[in-house]
């Protein structure tokens, strides 16, 4: 990671920007995908990811709260029925250089062993749109719906309906009898300025680009209002198919576009890293010319039994990426310096700047990081400085133009000592186990500190979470600021509190129907899924990812809490047991020890269940050799990679630790295997070889 990005040196920096960044991205997740109203460009988001990706490959052993790796889309609007896709709608990784579109052309190959043996790819134009799913029985369109959250989307069936690039049955043969189509709903150049002068005439407010004019379209609650609207539909992809229709994804192309589909005519095969890199500059030349909008190139591995070999990671496939276009610069005044409180209690700077449109987006705010990059940077309020739609949720300041600064100067910017809450509490600086300061400063307020408290709140509530319906941060805001709201139980307590309830029908934007939904909300949670509960928990260093290891790990609420009582009381066969769970290392120990051991949060925590009927762990499969089982996989594998092991092994039923203890079931050891083979001997486990594992699972 370059120094003039900014990126963190050490690995507390890198916890307390990764954290930041799961915590703001849920909310511009939510304006993107579920509000239509984005706030920044797809640019700076998609920069955003790509440096949250960045701290992730420089501190791998991170598990970080809520990644926005794990992330797909926003939980879906209340206005619409829920559909639960037959195959998840997964999002992708993004490249953003030559480099890397040819590291994903080696990651592929070294996965799949293939040597030097050429990848056939088809490489697409990116369409920014809506994504929709087309679900068809014998042929017939019998459902339609959006994203979602890549699990749920919205039934919005009657408006797809009017989308004339969409059959209503399909044309041809050779179509399974039932298939999800998956595709992009856009309107292009043309229809998007007629529709703008259309509404501007009639004195209504314009949409501020197709993108947007699209979701808002597609998502009426009048389909009649979307039959007025030339959306289009491009198809590229499917999901829940009962039978195979293609060997390949230049075939599966081919036969959608026989069905009555279009398909994008720039969508081509290539041949090995040389025609990705083809592919990418022609379509960035032909991108001003195209009658629609595009953001960059997604590439795919073309066999599809190499794709299913490949598999996913968490929320993303292995065998395709997306090549995004670079972001954009401006240039601006810094008017002031704010700072944010986290719920860890992390203080963020942010730039305050003098509105600047940067590729038709308005930019008033960035990130500043932390008071020593401020400090490295010199940046001063009242500088001159670059802004790039890029690094954060906000833009970064990348640079203070310095010859811009008058005589005398701007003092330089001293970072306060106090948090900006009522209560005035010092911040502080953690040191490293090398005896260094970290660069983030800290509230010491704690719960008493009302900024802290409020973000934990948000957090119990986010879509992640425990994603109450009804129940957003201005809700939660009144509720915090009247005191009914404290802890996350009394959200469940108040849903049975009829004096309160009372009151809050004679608030304004409150009626019955409001109330009575708002109460349906927070029932429907009181049942909840125990890798929800964990992550709701708002624990540093667990995230979504770690919540559900542990989750499966432990199996029910009651063995996971009697285990964290344990780690609080330094158990170490508990310590162990954790430390033994996939990916799990001692960042993760340490933070469930802290907040276990402490006393508020233990009583916090029961006070909580209380209130719940928390769910066991999904249960893997059982009809499987090692279904149920613990393995390792320790030393050189050759015929497979650790990683398709590991993901073949998860997919049978299995679990996969990372380290060997007296609850390993089965090691798998190849050349090179050491202390994790000398431990599963001394403990008497199971030791096979790669060749017997595969003869064991086939």
């Amino acid at each position: 990671m370059s120094e003039a990005q900014g990126l963190p040196q050490t690995e507390a920096e890198a916890v307390e920007e990764l954290t930041r960044l799961a915590d703001e991205i849920a909310a511009h997740d939510i304006r993107y995908h579920q509000q239509d109203a984005p706030i920044i460009s797809d640019a700076a988001y998609d920069a955003l990811k790509r440096r949250n990706s960045e701290i992730e490959a420089a501190f791998p052993h991170l598990v970080r709260e809520n990644s926005p790796s794990f992330q797909v889309g926003a939980a879906r609007a209340e206005q619409f029925s829920a559909v639960e896709h037959g195959v998840p709608m997964l999002s992708l990784d993004n490249a953003f250089s030559d480099d890397e579109a040819l590291e994903f052309d080696v990651r592929i190959r070294r996965f799949l062993r293939l040597g030097d043996e050429v990848v056939d790819y088809t490489a697409e134009p990116k369409i920014d749109g809506l994504s929709a799913s087309l679900r068809y029985e014998r042929g017939v369109l019998v459902r339609g719906a959006t994203r979602g959250d890549g699990r749920v989307g919205e039934d919005v069936t009657e408006n797809l309906r009017t989308v004339m690039d969409i059959p209503h049955r399909l044309a041809g043969s050779g179509w399974p009898e039932i298939i999800e189509i998956r595709g992009e709903v856009y309107l292009g150049h043309a229809e998007f300025a007629a529709l703008n002068a259309a509404a501007l005439a009639a004195g209504q407010k314009t949409y501020a680009n197709p993108r947007n004019a699209a979701a808002g379209s597609l998502r009426q609650i009048d389909s009649r209002i979307t039959a007025t609207r030339p959306l289009k539909f491009f198809a590229y992809a499917w999901g829940l198919v009962s039978a195979p229709f293609a060997q390949t994804q230049g075939e599966s192309l081919a036969a959608l576009k026989a069905w009555g589909f279009q398909t994008s005519p720039q969508s081509g095969v290539v041949r090995g890293p040389e025609g990705l890199l083809a592919a990418y500059g022609r379509l960035e030349a032909d991108r001003p010319r195209l009658a629609f909008d595009i953001d960059g190139v997604v590439y795919k591995v073309d066999r599809l039994d190499w794709q299913q070999r490949l598999g996913f990671v968490t929320r993303t496939p292995r065998w395709a990426i997306a090549r995004k276009f670079p972001a954009e610069q401006a240039r601006t005044v810094l008017e002031a310096i704010d700072l944010q409180v986290g719920r860890t209690g992390a203080v963020t700077p942010v730039a305050r700047l003098r509105p600047v449109t940067v590729g038709g987006v308005v930019v008033e705010n960035a990130t500043l990081h932390n008071g020593d990059e401020i400090a490295r940077k010199d940046i001063r309020v009242g500088d001159t400085v670059i802004i790039q739609r890029a690094g954060d949720v906000i833009p970064q300041v990348v640079r203070v133009v310095t010859e811009d600064r008058g005589e005398p100067p701007p003092p330089a910017y001293e970072f306060p000592h106090h948090c900006p809450c009522p209560l005035k509490t010092p911040l502080t600086r953690e040191t490293t186990t090398a005896g260094a300061e970290t660069v983030v400063r800290r509230c010491s307020g704690e719960f008493a500190c009302p900024y802290q408290r409020i973000e934990h709140l948000r957090h119990f509530v986010s879509r992640r979470a425990y994603d109450i319906e009804g129940l957003g941060e201005k809700q939660l805001q009144a509720f915090f600021d009247r005191g009914w709201v404290r802890a996350p139980a009394d959200i469940f307590r108040l849903a049975r509190d009829g004096e309160k309830l009372a009151e809050l029908r004679t608030l304004e934007g409150y009626g019955e129907t409001s109330v009575a939904n708002l109460i349906a909300g927070i029932e429907a949670r009181r049942t909840i899924p125990l890798d929800r509960f964990i992550f709701g928990l708002g624990i540093r260093h667990i995230g979504e990812a770690t919540a559900t290891v542990m989750a499966r790990g432990y199996g029910t609420a009651t063995a996971f809490l009697d285990a964290m009582d344990r780690v609080a009381a330094r158990d170490p066969e508990a310590m162990d047991d954790l430390d033994a769970l996939d990916q799990i290392g001692s960042a993760v120990i340490e933070a469930a020890h802290d907040y276990f051991a402490e006393a508020h949060n233990r009583g916090l925590v029961d006070d909580l269940v209380a209130e719940l009927t928390i769910q066991d762990a999904e249960q893997p499969r059982q009809d499987t050799a090692v279904a149920g089982k613990t393995i390792v996989f320790t030393g050189a594998l050759e015929r497979l990679t650790r990683d398709e092991a590991k993901a073949q092994a998860e997919a049978l039923g299995a679990k996969v630790a990372g380290s060997v203890s007296r609850k390993t079931d089965l090691v798998v050891a190849g050349p090179g295997a050491g202390s994790k083979l000398k431990t599963a001997t001394e403990l008497g486990i199971q030791v096979m070889t790669e060749a017997e594992w595969i003869a064991l699972v086939g």
